[in-house]
């Protein structure tokens, strides 16, 4: 079951949902309109899920900046979420789309308990102007069946992220192999 607005704003008072910074104008009918943060990495270098991505990282100045096709960006939510309640699904909207932008296809998913600003990966299919602050997408939040057992204290690469992450894939292919 997906909140609503008016649900997702209920939760938070109550303490079930983090959204920070929040915004009671970004509740639309049953999502939350999440804005991209002011720090980008580029992926400059060949990747290779058995070694670590090599990146340039920039901050978006005011003027914002442009980004180019056939390059990785990975970049950041300004807000930082999460529920203990809740699982959390991100993504890009339309508006981002029908300017050339892939946000963020492969990792929906946020699990009950992961308080993270998310890291987004990016790709643009013109060159295509950005800013620090623009909505980029949508947060819906989803009601979850049966026992769950916290984000927190299972082992994952990512649980405590608060900012850009490059994959960490290399870190399960053994040293033999990379």
């Amino acid at each position: 079951m997906i909140l609503t607005g008016p649900a997702i704003a209920s939760a938070l008072e109550k303490g079930e949902i983090t959204i920070d910074p929040y915004d009671p104008g970004r509740l639309s009918p049953n999502a939350y309109d999440w804005r991209l943060g002011d720090t980008l990495r580029i992926c400059d270098g060949t990747l290779d899920a058995a070694a670590p991505t090599t990146y340039t990282e920039t901050t978006i100045d005011p003027g914002g900046f442009v980004l180019q096709p056939g390059l990785l960006y990975l970049g950041v939510t300004l807000e930082k979420t999460g529920s203990e309640m809740f699982a959390q699904l991100l993504n890009g909207d339309r508006t981002v789309g029908s300017l050339g932008i892939w946000v963020h296809v492969s990792a929906p998913l946020g699990h009950q308990g992961h308080a993270i600003r998310w890291t987004l990966e990016i790709r643009a299919a013109r060159p295509v102007r950005i800013h620090a602050g623009m909505t980029f997408g949508k947060l819906v939040f989803l009601a979850t069946h049966g026992a769950a057992s916290s984000y927190q204290q299972q082992p994952a690469k990512y649980a405590a992220s608060d900012g850009i992450d490059i994959s960490r894939l290399y870190e399960e292919i053994p040293a033999g192999r990379r």
